[in-house]
């Protein structure tokens, strides 16, 4: 149940944003242990005033093209799983869109059950299943 923002410079055409969610998506499902069905992203383009990083943080030489990926997950993964996803993931983006690894940054918090609700009032994930069209009481 991962909630994922991607985070860019403004400019890129609805086919690249498309494909740059797909990828992301693929790679959550291919390597970070998520169902198909489950998707919930949001892109977020900012103006050159509005988005700053460090172009040679740690060695890594960055562009304009730089990518920001801050995915909410509700379980924990191993290290292992964590680590194949960003190679999973860059390797997916950049065969999709041409977008250079470094070029990529993920960060990803955890959080629990309690710390959802998918709609309705209600925390689907502690067991509460929800009437369709009506709020319930806790």
């Amino acid at each position: 149940m991962p909630f994922v923002r991607l985070s860019l410079l403004q400019g890129k055409s609805p086919a690249y944003l498309k494909q740059l969610a797909d990828s992301v998506h693929e790679a959550l499902v291919e390597a970070f242990e998520v169902p198909p069905d489950d998707r919930f992203q949001v892109i977020h383009q900012h103006m050159e005033s509005e988005f700053y990083f460090d172009a040679q943080y740690l060695g890594i030489q960055r562009s304009r093209n730089q990518v920001f990926i801050g995915i909410t997950a509700g379980r924990a993964r191993s290290t292992t799983t964590k680590t194949s996803f960003y190679r999973c993931l860059t390797q997916k983006l950049s065969d999709s869109l041409g977008l250079r690894p470094e070029d990529v940054m993920v960060t990803i918090t955890m959080n629990t059950a309690e710390d959802w609700s998918f709609g309705c009032g209600v925390a689907q994930m502690l067991g509460s299943a929800p009437v369709p069209g009506h709020l319930q009481e806790a």
